[in-house]
């Protein structure tokens, strides 16, 4: 499209500018439990994934993904699915102030099952549902006011309250020159013209619909719809352009008609007569997995474009895009493409085949919003067999561990309040029979939470407890990070170092399936040093071994969220950074080890750690280990042990944070410890 027509069409559509929120969407919002198991009836299903859904949140969802401000005007229900509708709303930037809350009704809940590449059933889980009980007395002037466009579910003109909460909103739209868009959004379940159980049902003709959607057509600037969604809009059965027609003489907005995989057409003024004389942008080719929220993330898409001061051509290029990303994925919302993915996908380096293009998966995960962990002080005590150790050596009951690792939280907890770590404090704790309570305990709080997976001291490495990661990582909370200690080294017997290799790249691709994080922590067995070699000659071959492990996982295609690393010296560090940058520019960073060395030892390794890639410390046996001996043996009471630790941890916390004020070292400190 020339820049003439660009200029027309943006003015048609006179988007407001200098507002606060780019796009309020009003309509359903509701929990979307998709069934794990492809090729299954919805009645054969074992599991379920939870997910954000409804056309409306997904699509102010998908909007605020793609970097503007949206805001949500719906209704959830006061509980634990409400909650989480809010929260998934607030992680992605989306502005909630308007989302009423019921203390009465519940939240609405779909079910949805991906049976064959035709087949998606859906259940709707509506009945009296929080989003439709919407009121337009919580609608508010002012708020509309500050938006630069409105979006209308097509749900919400069906019943009398929900509708007068559209009109309401669109007559403060219309009022201060707010773009006001249609998602026509038909499904005859939600009208109540088919059995509960017809969900997957798109197009049902019904005069009374059709009638009720006219009547308010003439409100918007821009109608969307799929061709069946405008065959109930004009109210022709089976006529698209006699529909289309129709439509035209109650509205004189711009029409979007979306047409699946032959991409959409939009149509400004007069109707040409054939749909394909229409101006059309062809769509993606892709393979499809799931065609719900396809329609969804296509809007968000080409709303966002639009918003953005772009042409026809180049917002349903996005919107295009969008769609065809999130029909190779498994959900709606959370399959919506970030700025990243869609630029990898415009690159012209991305695999044709969307489920194989590894970049495109990797950037899926790493760009999406997340919670920040600039700074990080971990208290470590996943460990297993030394705690076996100390209660062995105090003649104590194994069954205190249990009670000692609960202690060790309470300990978190006093650092977390007076050294003020909100959002910087986190746990390694170990889930089995010592360390499951205190697991509970810290995780669901805030914190970062980090749990071990390898067997203790296995070289090769093995897993604890289980010889499938894949299947026991299905009952982790997504918040746990996967921490797996290797002691591997580069120069390692083939057979053993390809042992390590494979089972790490079997637990990253268990990691990539299960949504968990990756933390790294790689230990090279000791090397001796030569014997006219000194010691910063020493730590620089030590730094090169962990430099060549991480380079040799990265050449793998191994990218963990985090590395665990012993202390470097600043150049190791430097080094470490600059492989980063190279290899995976979106990796958390990098965290130091303690491995039972003094306090003094690891706060002089904290002065040559300056570089931002190191994020803090991950220590653990140096902060408890003295104290939980005296504990066991019953010499101090609780208290006196959680006091004991937690003045270590508060000491090891300040030197990290006085680390910038002292020179850095040149090497690491000299210890007797391998």
């Amino acid at each position: 499209m020339d820049l003439t027509n660009r200029q027309v069409t943006m003015s048609a559509l006179n988007f407001p500018t200098g507002r606060p929120i780019d796009l309020a969407c009003l309509g359903r919002v509701a929990v979307d439990l998709y069934a794990q198991q492809y090729g299954s009836r919805l009645e054969d299903a074992r599991s379920f994934q939870m997910y954000l859904g409804g056309s409306s949140g997904n699509l102010a969802f998908g909007v605020a993904r793609l970097g503007l401000k949206s805001a949500m005007i719906s209704r959830v229900g006061d509980e634990q699915m409400g909650h989480y509708l809010r929260a998934a709303l607030e992680r992605e930037g989306c502005d909630t102030s308007q989302l009423q809350t019921d203390p009465q009704r519940l939240t609405a809940l779909v079910l949805l099952a991906l049976k064959d590449r035709d087949n998606f059933p859906l259940l709707f889980m509506r009945e009296n549902c929080a989003d439709m009980a919407l009121r337009a007395d919580g609608i508010s002037a002012d708020f509309i006011a500050g938006c630069r466009a409105l979006a209308v579910t097509g749900t919400h003109l069906s019943t009398p309250g929900t509708r007068e909460a559209a009109l309401t909103a669109l007559g403060y739209a219309r009022r201060h020159r707010v773009v006001r868009v249609l998602d026509i959004d038909y499904r005859p379940v939600l009208w109540g013209l088919t059995p509960r159980g017809a969900g997957a049902n798109r197009y049902l003709p019904d005069a009374s619909v059709t009638q009720r959607l006219q009547q308010v057509l003439g409100e918007f600037d821009l109608l969307v719809g799929t061709e069946e969604e405008f065959l109930i809009a004009g109210g022709v059965p089976h006529q698209l352009m006699a529909s289309l027609q129709a439509v035209r003489q109650h509205s004189q907005a711009v029409l979007v008609v979306k047409r699946g995989a032959l991409g959409c057409c939009v149509i400004e003024g007069a109707l040409p007569a054939r749909i394909e004389d229409a101006p059309g942008y062809p769509g993606e080719h892709v393979e499809v997995l799931n065609v719900l929220g396809a329609g969804d993330a296509f809007l968000a898409g080409l709303l966002t474009g639009l918003l953005q001061g772009r042409d026809w051509a180049e917002a349903t290029r996005i919107a295009n895009a969008c769609g065809a990303i999130v029909v190779s994925r498994h959900a709606c919302s959370a399959s919506m493409p970030t700025p990243a993915e869609l630029a990898h996908w415009f690159s012209g380096q991305r695999n044709p085949k969307v489920d194989a293009d590894r970049q495109l998966a990797h950037l899926h995960r790493v760009t999406v919003a997340r919670q920040r962990w600039d700074k990080l002080c971990v208290m470590a005590f996943d460990h297993r067999s030394q705690f076996y150790e100390l209660a062995r050596e105090a003649g104590a009951a194994e069954e205190r561990i249990q009670r000692l690792k609960l202690l060790l939280v309470r300990a978190a907890e006093q650092v977390e309040r007076s050294q003020q770590l909100q959002g910087q404090i986190g746990v390694l704790i170990d889930g089995g029979a010592y360390g499951s309570d205190a697991l509970a305990q810290a995780t669901g709080r805030g914190w970062w939470v980090g749990r071990p997976v390898e067997l203790p001291g296995s070289r090769p490495l093995r897993f604890d407890g289980t010889r499938s990661i894949g299947s026991a990582l299905v009952h982790w909370p997504t918040e746990q990070v996967v921490k797996c200690l290797v002691h591997y080294h580069p120069d390692d017997p083939v057979d053993l170092r390809l042992a390590q290799e494979q089972t790490v790249l079997e637990l990253w691709q268990a990691t990539r399936a299960s949504g968990n994080e990756l933390l790294l922590e790689l230990i090279p067995p000791c090397l001796q040093p030569p014997a006219d070699a000194g010691p910063q000659t020493h730590a620089s071959a030590e730094d090169e071994v962990v430099l060549r492990a991480v380079k040799r996982f990265y050449n793998l295609g191994v990218k963990p969220e985090w590395w665990k690393l012993a202390p470097m010296r600043p150049e190791g560090w430097s080094r470490l950074a600059a492989l980063i940058a190279e290899r995976d520019s979106h990796c958390r960073g990098a965290v130091i080890l303690g491995l039972n060395q003094p306090l003094a030892y690891l706060a002089d390794s904290f002065r040559a750690a300056t570089d931002p890639v190191v994020k803090g410390f991950m220590v653990g046996r140096t902060l408890w280990a003295q104290a939980a001996l005296q504990w066991l043996r019953g010499q101090i009471d609780d208290q006196a042990l959680t006091d004991a630790v937690a003045d270590n941890f508060a000491r090891l916390v300040q030197a990290w944070q006085q680390r910038l004020d002292s020179p850095a070292n040149t090497s690491i400190p000299t210890t007797t410890e391998a």
